[in-house]
């Protein structure tokens, strides 16, 4: 059944691995390619939720702070949720108001503002922001132009400019286009630097804040934000890169004190998933980096772990449900009750699917479906992938 479906013509010329298990049994019943290393692209995501659920406790550390002299020294811990466009959290902000003298220590990682292997040109996407420490408002500001224009936050009022041009933003710094007849609302990420987080933070909290290139010796206490679950939800459902990376920053804060995206992972593979059939190179939190690596037997392998760490229905309640039309919010064929959970990803000439099947029987598998390096629509590799897993649902 399943080889006739990886055998039909919009597979031909082109990669494909697909691993099925019964998580119940753990045994193995269909395996093509399954040692074979693909790109992954937001695949990745899966391992980033695992490593979120390893070390995140169940709120977020959303900053750490000592005082010494009067005075309030603040890190940041990578919590992406700072006035971010969805959460809205503004924890850290109120605590912060309600405080005196404030030194900012911005230098606690290892990071560029991009991960290694991500494409330049996609500098001004929506899907590209950069990292930081302390992100605010999610590192982009929105901009719409319908009755009025409007921005936020509101500090680069100045610097947006009505204009018919293919580009949303200046290259290496914060001067930004929105088309004249544009309807829709842009996120554009801005360049991030120390005094642009200053000035952000001062605005929003109305405190003075300096900062300092040091923080006093002693222990660090932490002020915590929105539950992780939100996070990891919002990010798989939106498949948002900018989640990602910061999750793992924030991640890796809880086992070191620099914040440093390779760390994490180094740790990750050394510990929690040193079990790993088959090693991946794993180089982000998002997948945008090319660079990244990995066999469907290992992310079967991954989801595995959560399954089996997880209780199902906090699980299933992260995961998203992957229909026919890729990730759904309300289960989309009328001919089934829904039973697919799983995350999508996809970069230029690559689609790749793992998650969750609940069969109509009672059963529940879990699968990682590859496909790389194909010149076919995408759609077409959807069908194909949609197709498969329904019959598995129907006849397993």
């Amino acid at each position: 059944m399943v080889n006739s479906q990886l055998n039909n013509n919009h597979l031909g010329n082109s990669f494909h691995g697909l691993v099925i298990t019964d998580a119940n049994t753990q045994k193995e019943i269909y395996n093509r390619n399954g040692d074979k290393y693909f790109t992954p692209a937001s695949n990745t995501k899966i391992s980033t939720l695992y490593t979120g659920l390893k070390l995140l406790p169940k709120n977020i550390p959303t900053l750490k702070y000592i005082v010494a002299n009067d005075t309030l020294f603040v890190e940041g811990t990578g919590d992406p949720s700072w006035l971010h466009p969805y959460f809205k959290d503004s924890t850290a902000i109120r605590w912060l108001q309600n405080q005196e003298t404030i030194a900012l220590y911005t230098k606690n990682h290892s990071e560029e503002r991009y991960g290694p292997g991500w494409a330049w040109e996609d500098y001004d996407t929506y899907f590209s922001p950069e990292k930081s420490t302390i992100p605010l408002y999610g590192n982009v500001v929105t901009i719409s132009n319908n009755d009025s224009l409007k921005i936020s936050p509101e500090n680069f009022k100045n610097q947006i400019t009505v204009k018919d041009t293919v580009i949303k933003r200046e290259e290496f710094h914060n001067q930004f286009y929105i088309a004249p007849m544009e309807q829709d609302t842009l996120e554009v990420p801005y360049v991030t630097s120390d005094s642009l987080i200053k000035q952000l933070l001062e605005t929003a909290t109305g405190n003075e804040i300096f900062l300092t290139p040091h923080v006093p010796e002693g222990e660090k206490q932490t002020l915590y934000g929105i539950e992780t679950d939100s996070i990891y939800k919002r990010m798989l459902f939106e498949s948002d890169n900018f989640l990602a990376e910061q999750l793992l920053l924030a991640a890796s804060g809880m086992i070191s004190d620099t914040l440093s995206t390779k760390k994490v992972i180094g740790y990750m593979l050394e510990n929690h998933l040193k079990d790993l059939e088959h090693q991946p190179r794993w180089v982000d939190g998002s997948g945008l980096s090319r660079y990244n690596l990995f066999t469907p037997r290992s992310f079967v392998q991954i989801l595995q772990k959560l399954h089996r760490e997880i209780p199902e229905e906090r699980l299933f309640a992260i995961f998203p449900m992957w229909g026919p039309d890729s990730t759904v919010e309300q289960w989309e064929d009328p001919t089934t009750e829904a039973f697919l959970f799983a995350k999508s990803g996809s970069v230029g000439n690559n689609y790749n699917v793992s998650g969750y099947v609940k069969t109509k029987s009672g059963k529940l598998l879990i699968f990682s479906f590859m496909n790389n390096h194909f010149r076919v629509p995408s759609i077409k590799i959807r069908e194909t992938i949609y197709t498969t897993l329904k019959k598995l649902y129907e006849n397993y």
